[in-house]
């Protein structure tokens, strides 16, 4: 592990983190400098347009579940969001998912 990869590690949920494997870590130093505004854009959207799922969040700014999922669970650790109790099923997979509402 690099210095580079060591850094995003230790300072989720501010940075992009990893789960020890090299595709993750590359995932995270690659997203790294998009998180912060793609972390806001999240939590405007919440803010202002009312609790979501994460995917109804991606679709509502127009972007990858797969970029917008990891944003959502790095605003709920830095509590600028919660878990409202509701669920709601995924477009795709049709399981429950987690409604988001900003604080």
């Amino acid at each position: 592990m690099n210095a580079l990869q060591t850094s995003l590690f230790t300072e989720y949920p501010d940075r992009p983190g990893y789960k020890y494997r090299q595709t993750s870590a590359e995932a995270a130093v690659a997203m790294e400098p998009k998180a912060p505004t793609l972390r806001e854009r999240c939590y405007r959207t919440l803010l202002h347009r009312g609790p979501q799922t994460a995917d109804e969040l991606a679709a509502s700014i127009g972007e990858s579940i797969l970029a917008v999922r990891p944003r959502v669970t790095e605003l709920a650790r830095q509590r600028k969001v919660v878990d409202t109790g509701l669920r709601r099923e995924n477009a795709v997979s049709t399981r429950k998912a987690i409604v988001w509402r900003a604080i």
